[in-house]
């Protein structure tokens, strides 16, 4: 994706969100015969999520950007799933985009996340997703920075912060016993 193509593209999302007219339900669930280790009914994840939460999480939602409390966060630690605990970034790899969503070129392993072909909005995307419960966590470019050149652009409302001193215990209990 070339400078103009990523600035068109930004600029129509920005305009879609900011219109309210974006995105909820607009990815379908991905038919590729995967399976969440962590499963729950629409009802349970209402108990465990905030409403933002659970509508980009699980309906595929998209904050505005500029927006969210991870955009420009700049502790050292990990960023798990909101929804199941699972450790999806590390610090050390995030940067600056200017996008107005946390971005970072690796996920901290490669079973961390899944990507799945995103055809919403009239384009072809990948979706990002969590390796471990299938939540929604944004979409990933070809423009990011080295060592991968890739641009994991991710909702704040789908992470959850955890310092590099607490990080050891990430994904022990997350939802009442996941872990």
């Amino acid at each position: 994706m070339n400078r103009r193509d990523l600035l068109r593209w930004t600029i129509a999302t920005a305009a879609l969100s900011a219109c309210g007219g974006v995105m909820a339900g607009d990815a379908p669930p991905a038919d590729d015969g995967y399976t969440p280790e962590v499963d729950l009914s629409p009802e349970e994840w209402k108990k465990h999520l905030t409403a933002e939460e659970y509508r980009i999480l699980r309906d595929h939602g998209t904050e505005r950007a500029f927006t969210g409390d991870l955009w420009d966060h700049k502790g050292d630690g990990v960023y798990a799933c909101a929804g199941c605990g699972q450790p999806l970034y590390d610090s050390k790899t995030k940067f600056k985009s200017g996008t107005g969503w946390p971005s970072y070129y690796a996920p901290v392993s490669e079973g961390a996340i899944r990507e799945v072909r995103d055809s919403s909005l009239g384009m072809v995307r990948i979706e990002t997703r969590c390796g471990r419960c299938d939540g929604h966590l944004g979409h990933v470019f070809p423009d990011g920075p080295q060592p991968t050149g890739m641009r994991h652009c991710i909702n704040s409302a789908s992470l959850d912060f955890v310092p590099r001193k607490k990080a050891d215990k990430l994904g022990e209990v997350k939802l009442g016993g996941f872990g």
